[in-house]
């Protein structure tokens, strides 16, 4: 298994969208960026995902899980990129700011604090189990 992380603009889908999906899950559709599309390409079923609302909030709030493969994304016409489906987990007890991120030296290599506008990202099972501690949450 690998673990991800992918960003939304509250405003545009939120966690509330995510878990109103229930089981069917929603397309991560939108993303335009070679290196977000090539991670969600290397996706496979099961993997778990951060799901973190950037913009405004700068936190994870949740988990999804990658319920569909890579497959084409309709919003683009174009035809390059593609997209997977995730479905909602669970919510984070508490919620990690990127704030509590940056501060945490364990962290500063991570994707997210390298690759600040890459919408999805990479974490490795290390940083995965650190920021689970810092949410006080279990699968």
């Amino acid at each position: 298994m690998q673990y991800w992380l992918m960003k939304s603009e509250p405003s545009t889908w939120s966690w509330q969208n995510q878990l109103d999906r229930g089981e069917q899950g929603e397309g991560w559709d939108g993303v335009r960026n070679y290196q977000a599309s090539n991670n969600m390409k290397a996706m496979a079923i099961g993997d778990l995902a951060f799901f973190y609302h950037s913009v405004n909030e700068k936190q994870i709030v949740g988990i999804v899980e990658v319920c569909a493969l890579y497959h084409p994304d309709p919003t683009d016409a174009s035809g390059r990129f593609g997209m997977v489906t995730v479905k909602a987990v669970k919510s984070l007890h508490m919620p990690v700011t990127l704030a509590d991120i940056k501060g945490d030296e364990r962290l500063q290599d991570m994707a997210l604090v390298r690759q600040s506008r890459l919408s999805v990202t990479t974490v490795s099972a290390a940083h995965w189990d650190i920021i689970m501690d810092k949410a006080q949450t279990t699968l």
